[in-house]
């Protein structure tokens, strides 16, 4: 959801203020996407634990599930990963249009 031009703070700002991070109506500390993505992201880390541990084992063999472990955590690892870039991504939309509205580099 875009925001509202009526609520552009950019005109009221003094030249070189930059704006606290977690007030700023564009701030992407704001929506539930970038937190819900960078969760994905911290849960991706257990299943790459989880594909570590399941490539040790096919190498000593020492479980009998060892390859199906793998695959599994492999595949849940990178749908995590992913997933968890694609909404932090989406999360900092509003960011990216006031930094395309306003020119301003951070």
């Amino acid at each position: 959801m875009a925001i509202p031009a009526e609520l552009y703070m950019e005109k009221h700002y003094a030249d070189d203020y930059v704006p606290v991070s977690f007030e700023a109506p564009h701030s992407s500390l704001l929506r539930t996407a970038t937190w819900v993505g960078m969760g994905f992201i911290l849960t991706s880390l257990a299943f790459l634990g989880a594909l570590v541990f399941g490539l040790a084992n096919m190498v000593n063999g020492v479980q009998e599930n060892a390859t199906t472990l793998t695959i599994g955590a492999a595949i849940l690892a990178a749908f995590f990963l992913f997933g968890g870039f694609f909404l932090v991504h989406v999360g900092r939309k509003n960011y990216r249009e006031y930094v395309k509205r306003s020119g301003r580099i951070h």
